[in-house]
């Protein structure tokens, strides 16, 4: 097994940090300051993104992407990750699931979202239905060729600039041995279509600057062409589209704890208390050599599920281990790290006490550490019957 990467794959990783250190690091702290990202700015990071052509580098190039493998594809992501996440958004990275659109659906959603002419955002949460998707209570009734929606969805990322919303909407319900269960739909929404609202949503403690929206449909008129995918099949899309989504969050958060760890190591040299630097007490020394260890492996199990889904090997069990321990990682090198830096650490002249605001919720969205745990418990334990 080769470990090393490939002429390519480093010249991703250069290619994105140096883009990520050149023109997102300048920002981050006027980001920080006022909770907003700057059109000019994120137009600007979208122009030299394209320009650089690793614009939409996640999608196929028979539709105009960069067609990175999901291992090159995660290492673009871990170096997005050492970035403020409300400014990386605009290096451009369209839902997977949009390669579900029909021909039609293509030529107004898909192709414009690889060219950055529209952006999207991904609804499934709403208020009552968060880990529960099938809980969810946003419903759409049929009327001859259309779809009457209402109800909310919220925590909705960055729909505040976005063009259309993929939503997914229960559509029926069937009866099964464990009872009624919904049919979800996945629709695809446009910004200003009647009864339809894109909302302010709350003032988040992590990633400022990255809004999230409420969504609200009031007898919200929609054909069922803006299906995506067929009627009561969503969670099929899902499965099918959005499987590797985990690992971006797990990549993401490698990438920013090597970042507070690179701050990290020169203070724990550098520092001097009581006549010598504080890195060569067994208390700091001991905890950077568990930090750097924690790091790598989330490092290489979040490479490693990667390349089992480029292999089409089940990765189910290993992409929920890499997005468990990376995102748990990521909490103990932001806190470790204020530790070592004492009360500096807290105060907001350092980036350190973002990084550990930020890393709060990386154990909850795109599935909780508890359900992490929960499919790797499921994965090992139904072969055996239990």
């Amino acid at each position: 097994m080769d470990f090393a990467l490939n002429e390519e794959q480093q010249l991703i990783v250069d290619t994105v940090r140096s883009f990520v250190e050149n023109e997102i690091y300048p920002h981050e702290a006027e980001v920080e300051r006022t909770g907003e990202v700057p059109d000019s700015v994120a137009a600007d990071i979208q122009k030299k993104c394209i320009d650089s052509g690793f614009y939409a580098a996640n999608m196929p190039e028979s539709v105009g992407g960069g067609g990175l493998s999901l291992l090159d594809f995660t290492l673009l992501e871990r170096e997005l990750g050492r970035g403020s996440m409300a400014l990386t958004h605009f290096f451009g990275r369209p839902s997977g699931i949009l390669l579900g659109c029909n021909e039609q659906q293509k030529e107004k959603y898909l192709l414009p979202s690889v060219r950055g002419e529209r952006h999207d955002a991904l609804a499934m949460t709403e208020p009552n239905a968060g880990s529960d998707v099938r809980g969810m209570q946003c419903q759409a009734r049929q009327d001859g060729d259309d779809w009457i929606v209402n109800g909310t969805k919220h925590f909705i990322s960055h729909a505040n600039v976005a063009d259309f919303v993929i939503v997914f909407i229960a559509t029926g319900t069937e009866t099964t041995s464990r009872g009624d269960k919904k049919l979800i739909s996945c629709f695809l929404v446009d910004r200003g279509t009647p009864g339809f609202e894109i909302l302010p949503g709350y003032e988040s403690v992590s990633h400022r600057g990255y809004k999230n929206c409420i969504l609200s449909f009031k007898d919200c008129r929609l054909s069922s062409s803006q299906i995506l995918g067929e009627v009561h099949k969503g969670f099929d899309l899902a499965n099918e589209w959005l499987y590797g989504t985990r690992l971006t969050v797990a990549a993401n958060c490698v990438g920013r704890a090597r970042r507070v760890f690179e701050m990290t190591l020169p203070y724990a040299a550098e520092r001097e208390q009581f006549g010598q630097p504080i890195g060569r007490f067994q208390g700091v020394s001991f905890q950077l050599a568990d930090l750097i260890t924690q790091i790598d492996a989330a490092d290489w199990l979040t490479l490693s599920a990667a390349w089992r889904l480029d292999q089409g090997l089940p990765a189910n069990r290993e992409i929920a281990s890499a997005k468990l321990f990376a995102t748990e990682t990521l909490a103990k090198v932001t806190d470790t790290a204020i530790q070592i830096y004492g009360g500096m650490g807290l105060m907001s002249d350092l980036p350190l006490e973002r990084f550990w605001r930020d890393a709060r919720v990386e154990r909850i969205w795109d599935g909780t550490s508890e359900i992490q745990r929960h499919i790797i418990s499921r994965e090992l334990l139904r072969p055996l019957g239990a």
